[in-house]
């Protein structure tokens, strides 16, 4: 499949609904990935609204807050998500017993961390589902890496990766919350990102 990434950049990168319309459109195996963060609802309902059908991938770390806990089971009640949820081999308590609290930042053994609770899950997920579109809430404000990309965009392996919020800001996604009556959660930690801005490693490895 040829797609004019320029041109779809062009006429509908500004265009969140219309984006996602025109992915969901190509008729392809799709996945919507969350992690319930902040703002969160808007892709979801987003998707949702195009194609209710589009499964919803969370890669469950076993480090979220109760408020995130609760907040994935309102949104999954409330959209109707087809929800697949993909954990890391081992349960935080044998993750603990064994190699004891997350790694900071700056220790060694930090990326086998990210690798074990997100990046294995993830690649599962994709195994498993074998997409052809990925939709992702990603940000430009997120990090610098993610200011450099395009809302429409082709990994390496075929997969279309498509980010209908990338230069949407936080007044826009409030507002939309508000205006569809969506909830949304402030109370969110990602344990291998340590930092806000920092980033995570599923936009760099796939």
């Amino acid at each position: 499949m040829r797609i004019d990434l320029a041109n779809i950049n062009a006429a509908l990168g500004h265009d969140a609904q219309g984006l996602v319309n025109w992915a969901v459109a190509l008729n392809e195996p799709t996945i919507v990935t969350t992690n319930f963060r902040p703002f969160e609802a808007v892709i979801l309902h987003m998707v949702t609204r195009a194609n209710a059908d589009v499964p919803v991938i969370w890669m469950d770390n076993g480090y979220n807050t109760e408020a995130t806990y609760r907040y994935a089971d309102e949104l999954t009640k409330q959209l109707g998500l087809k929800l697949k949820i993909y954990l890391p081999r081992r349960t935080r308590a044998h993750r603990e017993a064994v190699d004891g609290p997350t790694p900071s930042i700056d220790d060694p053994r930090h990326a086998a961390f990210t690798e074990e609770v997100k990046l294995e899950p993830f690649t599962r997920a994709l195994s498993e589902t074998a997409p052809k579109v990925w939709f992702t809430a990603l940000r430009a404000t997120d990090t610098a890496v993610r200011a450099q990309m395009e809302p429409v965009s082709i990994n390496p392996d075929g997969l279309i990766k498509v980010a209908p919020l990338l230069h949407w800001s936080s007044k826009q996604l409030h507002e939309y919350c508000a205006q569809h009556g969506l909830p949304n959660n402030f109370d969110y930690v990602d344990p291998t990102k340590a930092e806000d801005n920092r980033e995570c490693g599923l936009h760099i490895a796939h």
